[in-house]
């Protein structure tokens, strides 16, 4: 005889509703000891209130459990049992089993879309019990639907007393095919009584016969049953952990024992590559076209130090492939040992670390920094360093306490020459003077283009492009453009015809980045597949030109040497312009640099540079060629506010080191005090270390007394409030003193008519130096402040007398401080672009590059958020927070304050937020919920890949944002465990 099933489809609500039945109803109903009555439909009266008893005979809860019109949902469903049972003649022997279909899912679920209806199903299976093979009234369906689409959560319990009865008791050969499919679902199930501690139904005995459990049903309806579970749930503790934070680590815990499991069942399987998986291979391959690793890959990977965990330096020419050994390290930690991994990036290379940078200035200075307190702090992390240029090694496997590998191993051959006049000299450092003759040049100049090309870049170039790539790296910027500029108007036009419609598509590209607006020099050059790339350019203009060169569509860069340290763009040839960085003469480690560019594997078969010299720095470069690397030294000293200073307040603030002892302990491992010996003769180590320690002390930055006689005093240091903000807002310690004095100035009279006086504080001072007014412009721009603002002028010290007599270049008696009126310049420059949110045009304006003008507005939201951080440990300064949020949004984004939900999106750029915010998509939900197909159409220019990701990355970012708030939610929920009275 079929079994009839009673399923009840839960109606679909909003995702909003379903987080506000989990975070408020179940906790509240958990808590609350007393049920309260809804306003009656008429509207009179206060709600009423009832004792929690379950002692008299009337229903405890009458219709204070009502969500469903006027009447109790205990009668409701007494109702429905009642009818069942007389409708179709059933006798039930025994109630059964309620199995709440993938509740899991509907707790950890993020994305609400991805909810079915099937998965919302509520199956009531009947057990051991006698019954009828047809199905229930529709009417009795519809009507359980309305009743039961809001169970509370009390009913819970009563699920799980029903489950956890013996099972045994509650199944019979007939319901076996049935409780097979049942438990399907019931197997995802996590036990909702987890969550309510002391609950009376875990304590009541069960009998494990089926007789009595038959025997218990008969005696009780499905109705006692709901009322007995909810009056037990009221009088149960409320949680007191956050039910977040436990469904968080029991996924986190169920997700590590199925990977260990999984890495258990495949034992084998664990180490065909290099300790790891072989699918990693397999993804090498596919992905990076790795078929195998070189020697010396395999060798160093196999090295016991990096078996054994221990630290390791490993050092080989550009383009040996240390990136592939630094990812397989990493990908062991992460896989394998399931260990954390910090990758340093000095610049933007992707790399793990770059030691020569140790030696980098104050970028070499925070490294050190970083690195010696990982030292000294952990003594289990594993430090491994990478570079192509090291030369005193011995300092740093003293200073890392590492073991030391080295190849000289280059996959494609580098030819490295040099140029003088129309000869082609082969660089040798086993000749007397350097290098040897090759060739000469073969190439027919005209007289016009004998002065315009007397380097003879054209017939250099020529050579490689546009069937290879070429770099050439120039002393400045505007020799970048110089060069490029010559080259194109030289070309013939079949360098036009290359991969012609690509370049359009980048010229229309770069205008688009523009607002409409292109480079003059790059709308030239362009082309003929020629580009200049500085820091001049923008980082979306940069980003552009860089992927249209990896593709093949630029065949030719002008750059300058930041480009060789910071982008792995490699290519067949390499041309130095000139020995020169500026206007100082090359190193050695910047020559192997620029020069190991050239020659990739897997990319060209043969690579060469080309160094051109004019005859009068001949001596020069034969001196280079036979020099070796430069040593790597500590910067600790010669950064010294961004240096020692700043670690040893550092040291105190974090408790590493909190005595002279300790300090002198620990400055004992860093790089500096590995090489003290080099240190000058007048001052011993220990006596910089106190001169440093008394510096801050003075400044007010830490509080204690180092002992003249005693170096080694055990007194205990302190960081002061002041100390702490600076350290807490990486603020340079040349710095701190003024900005707080400042800060300070502006409590007296904030004017915040606009928000210029809040961009001058956030203007970063580390840029005044760089910073020379056009003092016409100054005017101009000052004249065109209201009463106001110009009162801010007065209060920073800056005076109007001051800048029209700079402007018309009259004498200047009065004192003012040149920092400040620089830094007001700067300040005006960033309150132009807040308000027209166009660098291109603010650039024009103040005769400022645009790639300096977005470093100045990138270096103003990073100093902002500092100064945010920095106010946040002063109680003083709480009316700053606030506003420094708001600020370090706009100086973040640079947009209309309307498109800042839509640029936290990644992958959205100001021309993308705008198309988007124009065609209705104002928020970041309705990015969230936006159909790709929709968005194509919508959209100019959207793939449907970009479609896919944008909308991927808005759902992540709400769904963050709502786990966010729903944590705040049960933080404010919880009851506190000191409660008066309570103990």
């Amino acid at each position: 005889m079929a079994e009839p099933k009673l399923a009840v489809w839960r109606k679909s609500r909003s995702s909003s509703e379903r987080k506000r039945s989990r975070a408020l109803v179940q906790p509240v109903a958990a808590s609350s000891p007393v049920a309260r009555k809804r306003p009656s439909s008429d509207g009179e009266g206060p709600p009423a209130e009832a004792p929690c008893s379950n002692n008299s005979e009337e229903d405890m809860f009458g219709d204070y459990d009502n969500f469903y019109g006027n009447d109790s949902l205990i009668a409701h469903v007494a109702d429905i049992e009642h009818k069942y049972l007389q409708d179709k003649n059933i006798h039930v022997k025994a109630a059964g089993e309620i199995v709440l279909g993938n509740l899991q899912s509907g707790v950890h679920q993020k994305e609400q879309d991805n909810f079915s209806a099937s998965q919302n199903v509520v199956v009531l299976k009947e057990g051991a019990c006698q019954m009828c093979d047809s199905d229930p009234a529709d009417g009795n369906q519809e009507l359980a639907e309305s009743i039961l689409d809001d169970l509370p959560s009390s009913q819970l319990l009563c699920f799980e007393k029903m489950d956890g009865l013996p099972s045994a008791s509650r199944t019979s050969p007939i319901s076996k095919g049935r409780d097979e499919h049942v438990n399907s679902f019931s197997d995802k199930i996590i036990d909702p009584l987890s969550f309510y501690a002391g609950a009376e139904h875990k304590n009541r005995p069960t009998d494990s016969s089926s007789h009595s459990t038959c025997v218990l049903f008969k005696s009780e309806s499905l109705k006692d049953h709901l009322k007995s579970a909810m009056t037990g749930n009221a009088r149960a503790q409320t949680l007191q952990v956050s039910k977040t934070k436990q469904l968080k680590e029991a996924v986190l815990s169920e997700e590590i024992f199925v990977a260990r499991k999984a890495i258990e069942s495949s034992s084998l399987d664990i180490g065909p590559f290099y300790g790891l998986p072989s699918k990693v291979k397999d993804l090498f391959r596919q992905l990076r076209g790795i078929e195998t690793l070189y020697e010396w890959q395999h060798d160093c990977l196999m090295l016991e130090s990096l078996q054994q965990r221990k630290n390791l330096i490993y050092s080989l020419p550009t383009g040996g492939g240390k990136t592939l050994v630094a990812e397989i390290i990493i990908l062991q930690e992460l896989l394998c040992r399931q260990k954390d991994v910090l990758m340093i990036l000095p610049y933007v290379a992707i790399v793990q670390e770059k030691l020569h940078m140790l030696g980098a200035g104050s970028r070499g200075a925070v490294l050190e920094i970083t690195l010696a307190k990982i030292l000294y702090t952990s003594k289990k992390t594993q430090i491994v360093g990478m570079s192509a240029t090291l030369n005193n090694v011995g300092d740093l496997q003293k200073f890392l306490q590492a073991e030391y590998y080295t190849n000289n191993f280059r996959p494609v051959e580098l030819k490295e020459y040099i140029k003088i006049q129309d000869t082609i000299y082969a660089v040798d450092s086993k000749t007397q003077n350097g290098f040897t003759f090759s060739h000469l040049l073969n190439f027919k100049y005209s007289s016009n283009l004998e002065k315009a090309d007397p380097d003879h870049i054209i017939a250099l170039v020529t050579e490689v492009i546009p069937k290879y790539s070429c770099l050439i790296f120039c002393p400045t910027k505007k020799n970048c453009e110089n060069v490029v500029s010559m080259v194109s108007k030289y070309l013939k036009k079949e360098f036009r015809a290359h991969k012609e419609k690509e370049k359009q598509d980048l010229i229309k590209n770069l205008k688009s980045i523009g607002n409409g607006t292109l480079c003059p020099v790059l709308k030239q050059t362009i082309p003929f597949g020629i580009a200049y790339h500085h820091s001049g350019l923008t980082n979306d203009e940069r980003k552009s030109i860089e992927e249209a060169y990896s593709a093949g569509v630029l065949c030719l860069l002008a750059c300058t040497a930041t480009l060789a340290a910071g982008v792995n763009l490699p290519a067949r040839r390499v041309i130095l312009r000139a020995p020169y960085v500026g206007n100082d003469f090359l190193k050695k480690n910047q020559y192997k640099q620029m020069t190991g560019r050239a020659g990739r594997a897997g990319i060209d078969s043969a690579g060469d540079s080309i160094l051109i010299v004019q005859e009068k720095d001949k001596h020069l470069v034969q001196d280079l060629v036979h020099s070796p690397l430069e040593n790597c030294y500590s910067n600790l000293l010669l950064e010294l506010t961004k240096g020692i200073q700043s670690l040893l307040l550092s040291l105190v603030g974090l408790k590493i080191a909190v005595t002279h002892e300790e300090v002198d302990n620990f400055m004992g491992c860093t790089l500096l005090g590995v090489q003290q010996q080099l240190l000058s003769k007048e001052k011993s180590f220990s006596e910089i270390i106190k001169d440093g320690l008394e510096n801050l002390i003075e400044k007010g930055l830490l509080k204690g007394r180092i002992s003249e006689k005693d170096h080694n005093s055990k007194s205990t240091l302190t960081i002061t409030p002041l100390g702490k903000a600076t350290y807490k807002g990486s603020i340079d310690l040349a710095y701190c003193n003024i900005l707080y004095r400042e800060l300070k100035k502006g409590l007296e009279g904030l004017v915040l008519e606009s928000n210029l006086h809040l961009l001058y504080l956030s203007t970063p001072y580390d840029m005044t130096s760089t910073c020379s007014p056009d003092w016409i412009i100054y005017l101009r721009q000052f004249n065109q402040l209201s009463a106001a603002e110009q009162k801010v002028a007065d209060i920073v010290g800056v005076p109007e007398s001051f800048i029209t007599k700079m402007a018309s270049g009259q004498a200047i008696r009065k004192n003012v401080d040149n920092a400040v009126v620089n830094r007001f310049y700067l300040t005006f420059v960033l309150y132009t672009l807040l308000k027209e949110t166009n660098i291109w045009s603010v650039s024009g304006k103040f005769n400022l590059s645009r790639g300096y003008v977005q470093n100045l507005l990138n270096s103003a939201a990073s100093f902002a958020s500092c100064l945010l951080h920095f106010c946040e440990e002063l109680e003083e300064f709480w009316v700053y927070k606030a506003l420094l949020i708001e600020l370090t949004k706009q100086l973040t984004y640079c947009v209309k304050t309307e498109l800042i939900p839509l640029m936290e999106v990644a992958g959205v750029l100001e021309a993308r937020a705008k198309q988007l915010y124009n065609a209705g998509y104002k928020t970041l939900a309705h990015l969230a919920n936006a159909n790709p197909e929709t968005l194509v159409r919508m959209i100019e220019h959207l793939s449907r890949r970009q479609a896919k990701q944008i909308i991927s990355s808005a759902k992540m970012l709400l769904s963050e944002k709502a786990e966010a708030l729903q944590e705040e939610v049960e933080e404010l929920l919880k009851v506190p465990m000191d409660i008066p009275g309570t103990h």
